[in-house]
């Protein structure tokens, strides 16, 4: 079987590129994700890492659709390896682990690195330009999601003062988080 994995990073981004160079390259089964590469809980992923099968083959368009880094790659490897299976990329043509070639092992430890150092290096640009930023006094973070003219979080915590309710019944009424409402009860006491 080919399984080809696809993923973006939030729900306002397309898979669809992705999908169709994983169709290009023969894959039988496609399993896609929406959702951030640095969080561990993958379901699809783990999905196909679960079903595979000796011989089969996951194809990614490219490594950073499948990894967050480089321990992580490597963690990915050595599931796919143990369950008999190999892991191709598209775009990285050197991650193909279908042959046992001295080569490609020692191509993929280093090409890992290297896309890790790259990660690491756009961080530290992006910290950096915040940094920049926040001096010339033209950064100010991410906008809050419940300000205080929220009307769910008011409804909350309206709901929650009541005492009549509990947290989990006020969080299904108004559609706001549990964390998010006991953060904006913290902040709410502390400006009294």
């Amino acid at each position: 079987m080919i399984y080809g994995y696809a993923r973006v990073s939030t729900a306002e981004q397309n898979a669809a590129r992705q999908v169709k160079q994983l169709k290009e390259a023969g894959c039988e089964i496609i399993l896609e994700e929406k959702l951030s590469g640095a969080t561990v809980d993958r379901p699809q992923l783990q999905k196909l890492l679960d079903d595979l099968k000796p011989g089969d083959i996951v194809i990614v368009s490219d490594l950073t659709r499948i990894s967050r880094s480089s321990r992580d790659l490597f963690e990915l490897v050595d599931i796919i390896k143990s369950k008999g299976a190999s892991l191709k990329s598209i775009k990285d043509t050197w991650l193909d682990t279908t042959s046992d070639n001295p080569y490609s092992a020692f191509l993929l430890t280093v090409m890992a690195g290297v896309a890790q150092l790259e990660r690491d290096l756009i961080k530290q640009r992006q910290a950096e330009g915040i940094a920049l930023a926040k001096e010339a006094g033209k950064y100010k973070g991410r906008p809050r999601k419940y300000g205080e003219k929220h009307p769910g979080m008011n409804h909350a915590i309206e709901l929650y003062q009541t005492g009549k309710y509990t947290v989990k019944q006020i969080c299904e009424i108004t559609r706001v988080s549990r964390s998010a409402l006991y953060r904006e009860l913290q902040e709410r006491e502390l400006s009294r």
